[in-house]
């Protein structure tokens, strides 16, 4: 990997290959000296003698080489190739009439791509190209993680739904799946069978995420030839190893990873209380979006789940393997790790209460029945608010107490007096008074549970003020509202 490239994630859009943007007609771009194959990742305009401090690595840099009739053509090549550029853009006029001899022959020594930009050309137009076929392939990729997404759980919904996820999935990947114990013995498998050496890597993978005797990562990755091998633990599954080899390494290829290790969890895991194959056609039921008062019987009745809502301490996003490895931790494969969602939600089985995880700010509900999930649902999400602006790694739902003043008001009166005390006010606002007067009156806090802007907060807390023409300051008022509210 170059320096410069050393701790950046690249952009989730697959990369664009420069023949895609050599393609576009309409540009007019020409490939003159340098490898024909290279990958684009970024695109970057700069006339700086040495560009080197400010490229991330996989960039198209674009240049009018305003400043290279004093360089050295040959060390200015060899800085980008030191920083990861994938090409170099050279546009002719109004500097060069031409592209500089020295630069093509750097460019093949080197082997950096070096593309002509005619004066047409603006460069404005090509990062816009380049824009467009990363919308396109990443549009390409998202329809092809969804398509093996459904295939998955259809598959797993076969009466033979471990062997029928691992074919499904050896497919879509066009490689081999294999389900391995802990010792590296294959228990299913679909697919091509790899050369010895890339099974041997395979063997040497599993063996590093079931190790026992020591923290181990929940995957493990090598390219061995040209093929790319992977292994994942899987969660609550006694030992249980999916591997993975493919010829090809895709961003959206980990997603579709991600989906089948929590479905050959959940179908390889053992559950007490219920028949395990029972369970696990409930389950795989609930992910095909069958209610879940229908699936309860096969999930043991009246057994309680939780709710568990959950960041990374440090803010950075989840991936799917990430998420599973929490939820293994926690005791359960249910784990959504949904994008365009501000957390990660489990769903874990029985009443035993939720314990703090390193890296991670949780939220927890109460114990409720499968029908109520929704409800607990919410309670997660408010608890995990409290917690992150309270900065401490878990909150519990706190019930209403059955005792106390609270208990002297017969439920249907205080369910009613809430209706119409809080009528004037919008769902928002009720959530943003809730979370407000939880955290005392804490502009800050409240804006950091909400995740909005601490004016936003100060906005609907005086449009609720003048809703209900109250004075939020009287501490009776607030008692009265916070008791409306947990009523509620």
């Amino acid at each position: 990997m170059p320096q410069a490239m050393a701790g950046v994630t690249p952009p989730p859009t697959p990369p664009i290959p420069l023949t895609a943007l050599l393609a576009r007609e309409e540009l007019g771009l020409r490939r003159i000296a340098g490898p024909a194959e290279a990958e684009l990742l970024w695109v970057h305009a700069s006339e700086m003698a040495d560009p080197y401090p400010y490229l991330l690595g996989g960039e198209l840099l674009l240049s009018a080489g305003v400043l290279l009739r004093d360089a050295d053509a040959d060390t200015y090549v060899s800085r980008l190739v030191e920083a990861g550029a994938a090409a170099l853009g050279f546009g002719v006029t109004p500097v060069f009439d031409m592209v500089p001899r020295e630069l093509v022959e750097a460019c093949d020594r080197h082997g950096l791509p070096l593309v002509e930009v005619p004066p047409r050309t603006r460069f404005t137009a090509i990062a816009r190209a380049v824009w467009r076929l990363m919308a396109e392939a990443r549009h390409r990729e998202l329809r092809r993680v969804t398509r093996a997404q459904q295939a998955l759980a259809t598959a797993a919904a076969r009466p033979d739904p471990v062997p029928a996820v691992l074919h499904q999935l050896a497919a879509g990947l066009e490689g081999r799946a294999v389900l391995l114990s802990a010792d590296g013995e294959e228990l299913h498998a679909a697919g091509r069978h790899p050369a010895p050496d890339v099974d041997a890597a395979l063997t040497r993978l599993t063996r590093v995420v079931s190790d026992t005797t020591r923290p181990a990562p929940v995957s493990a990755t090598d390219t061995v030839h040209g093929a790319h091998v992977s292994a994942y633990a899987l969660g609550g599954s006694r030992g249980l190893v999916l591997g993975l080899v493919a010829g090809r390494r895709a961003e959206g290829d980990r997603t579709v990873a991600g989906i089948a290790v929590v479905l050959l969890s959940l179908l390889a895991a053992p559950h007490q209380g219920a028949d395990a194959a029972g369970r696990s056609a409930a389950l795989v039921r609930l992910l095909l979006g069958t209610a879940p008062e229908e699936v309860a019987p096969l999930l043991g009745g009246a057994e309680p789940w939780t709710v568990v809502h959950a960041r990374r301490a440090d803010g950075a996003p989840v991936d799917p393997l990430t998420a599973g490895a929490l939820g293994a931790v926690l005791g359960s494969p249910l784990v959504d790790a949904g994008r365009g969602r501000d957390a990660v939600r489990v769903l874990v089985p029985g009443s035993e209460r939720i314990v703090p995880q390193p890296g991670w700010t949780l939220g927890a509900s109460g114990p409720v029945a499968i029908t109520a999930l929704e409800l607990a649902d919410a309670q997660a999400s408010r608890a995990l608010g409290r917690a992150v602006a309270a900065r401490t790694p878990l909150v519990h739902h706190r019930p209403c107490s059955g005792s106390g003043l609270a208990a002297l008001v017969p439920p249907d009166q205080a369910e009613a007096h809430a209706r119409a005390l809080l009528a004037p006010l919008t769902e928002p606002l009720i959530e943003t008074l809730r979370c407000w007067l939880s955290l005392h009156g804490s502009w800050d806090r409240t804006a950091t549970a909400l995740r909005v802007h601490r004016n936003t907060v100060r906005q609907r807390i005086t449009r609720c003020a003048a809703l209900l023409d109250a004075d939020l300051d009287d501490m009776d008022v607030r008692t009265e509202l916070w008791f409306a509210l947990r009523t509620r």
